[in-house]
């Protein structure tokens, strides 16, 4: 690939194959009734206990993955949406950590490219030695990305730097724009990777649930055998068996540990990142921005995404663990203020569309002997009666880190030895993708559903657009309903469509037209509608300033 050349991905294509939608509620609560027994139980339906399974379930075991919300819903549908090997990690030193997020990286984009894309990233230089320094290290990670590099980087003049970025500012703090660099990573919508996570789940013969939460942990001989879990929706109780049980809860993790030994040590620390969404009018172009220290030391993404700009993120130690956590207001101004330096035109409070925060699993140490760090980046603990626990990492690593955790299992003997095969594993949707998916930079959320787009094209509602903002049709809802485990108003628009991150008020004008939808779908009365409605309005003002 030569320095200038836009990253382009080859893999094999399977032969053509009707998607199968998953199981319906009741026939996968049947399932758990009949069928008591399984190999593996994952705990947590996030990018950890999605990745687990497939991983578990590829390699041949029966696996069941329990989630207590909605897939995604916690910190894994609320990160800054780009798949990275870690730019700032490379002036830490830590070049092994960078080379295994970097190889993840092009690995996922290869077997996800309906979901994951390269992007351009222009890191503008206001100090005389900015571009060489930076410069310096992007080649680095070019090298560091070998043969699955998504494109060259290189250097630009201030022209060029502001013909990639029109709306950068001309000065900064009394220091004029000298240039800048273009390095790519990559970008992805982290909650509809959940989703083809998910489906492919089912598709290799795994089972997922979501609002199925586990509730305790069972044991014979000090070992761990099975769980409890109950059915958030229907209230119904299923003690379950297993060989080996995993937590992937991420920041409550915690929590589930403690259902084995209550005087269990806290190994996560939980740190909140605010994002912004402000209109695409900030950051016209097809390419992101990277402040990578301001003046107080962080990092600042502006970054495209479905026809908006982002813009984050914060790092701030949190105490509790809500499962929507609120921004707080000294974040929104840092972010907007910081965001203000940089650009030609200062963003306001008016012109935020959405408002969200998501908690990172932080590990520190426990002072358990067992931990096995397999990474420097996510940590590993088997407990004394067997419970196998994963937290930390990121969405980049996902995979590696369900291997890890596959490969524990094996050591520790609560598994039979079986090869990993998720490296090579298209996700659902990737082959036999329409060659007219939208590009990225549109907005149009169709190109995320890869092969499956002419199975949605084709339902009924789909040039029925019920949300503007986020491109939400008629038919995505009644596919979300069908093929992809909707279960609540809130599963469309946050999560199979991201309507709530791109302009809270725009879901919340949609919600009502979702709600019908979905009833007509699962067979709800009126009354769940309404209960619906006000559910997803208290949740949509949470995303709202003002």
């Amino acid at each position: 690939m030569t320095p200038h050349a836009e990253p382009r991905f080859e893999f094999p294509m399977q032969t053509s194959v009707t998607p199968i939608a998953p199981p319906s509620r009741d026939t996968l609560l049947q399932t758990l009734a009949r069928e008591p027994r399984w190999d593996v139980i994952v705990i947590g339906g996030g990018a950890t206990g999605l990745g687990t399974a497939l991983d578990a379930a590829s390699r041949g075991y029966r696996t069941l993955l329990l989630e207590a919300a909605d897939f995604a819903k916690g910190t894994s549908s609320k990160a800054t949406k780009l798949v990275h090997g870690g730019v700032r990690y490379l002036a830490q030193g830590n070049i092994s950590l960078v080379r295994e997020a970097l190889h993840e990286r092009g690995l996922l984009a290869r077997n996800a490219p309906h979901v994951v894309w390269p992007l351009g990233f222009v890191v503008p230089a206001y100090q005389m030695f900015d571009q060489p320094f930076y410069g310096i290290g992007l080649k680095l990670y070019d090298m560091l990305a070998g043969g699955l590099n998504l494109s060259g980087s290189r250097w630009l003049s201030h022209h060029e730097t502001l013909e990639a970025a029109p709306t950068l500012a001309e000065h900064v703090g009394g220091r004029p724009l000298r240039g800048g660099n273009l390095y790519f990573d990559g970008q992805f919508d982290d909650a509809r990777l959940a989703m083809a996570l998910m489906r492919t789940l089912f598709d290799v013969g795994g089972t997922a649930v979501n609002y199925m939460r586990v509730s305790g942990l069972s044991q014979s001989n000090g070992v761990i055998t099975g769980v409890t879990a109950q059915d958030v929706i229907g209230g119904e109780t299923f003690h379950l068996r297993a060989d080996c049980v995993i937590n992937a809860t991420g920041v409550w993790v915690d929590a589930v540990r403690q259902m084995e030994d209550g005087q269990a040590r806290r190994m996560v620390a939980p740190s909140q990142g605010v994002h912004l969404t402000i209109p695409r009018s900030f950051l016209p172009g097809d390419r992101a921005v990277l402040i990578p220290k301001t003046d107080d030391g962080r990092v600042l993404f502006l970054v495209p995404w479905n026809g908006h700009t982002i813009v984050g993120t914060t790092d701030t130690p949190r105490q509790d663990l809500p499962l929507e956590p609120r921004a707080a207001s000294d974040d929104v101004d840092f972010i907007l203020e910081t965001a203000a330096r940089y650009l030609a035109r200062d963003p306001t409070r008016d012109d935020v569309t959405s408002v969200w925060a998501g908690l990172r699993p932080l590990v520190k140490a426990t002072g358990e002997a067992s931990t096995a760090s397999l990474s420097r980046e996510h940590t590993i603990l088997v407990s004394k009666a067997g419970l196998i626990t994963v937290t930390g990492g990121k969405w980049t690593t996902y995979r590696k880190m369900a291997e890890d955790v596959m490969e524990t299992a094996i050591q520790r003997q609560l598994l039979r030895a079986a090869p990993c095969r998720t490296a090579d594993l298209p996700l659902h949707g990737a082959t036999n993708m329409p060659n007219d998916l939208p590009p990225s930079g549109t907005g149009s959320p169709d190109r995320y559903y890869g092969a499956d787009l002419p199975l949605v094209q084709a339902m009924p509602g789909a040039d029925n657009v019920l949300v503007p903002a986020s491109g939400l049709t008629e038919a995505h809802v009644r596919f979300a309903a069908r093929y992809e485990l909707a279960r609540r108003v809130e599963d469309v628009l946050a999560r199979r469509n991201r309507a709530l991150f791109l302009d809270a008020r725009a879901a919340l004008d949609g919600a009502p037209r979702v709600a019908a939808i979905l009833a007509e779908e699962l067979a709800h009365d009126s009354a769940w509608q309404a209960r619906e409605l006000e559910d997803f309005g208290k949740l949509a003002r949470g995303y709202m300033l003002g």
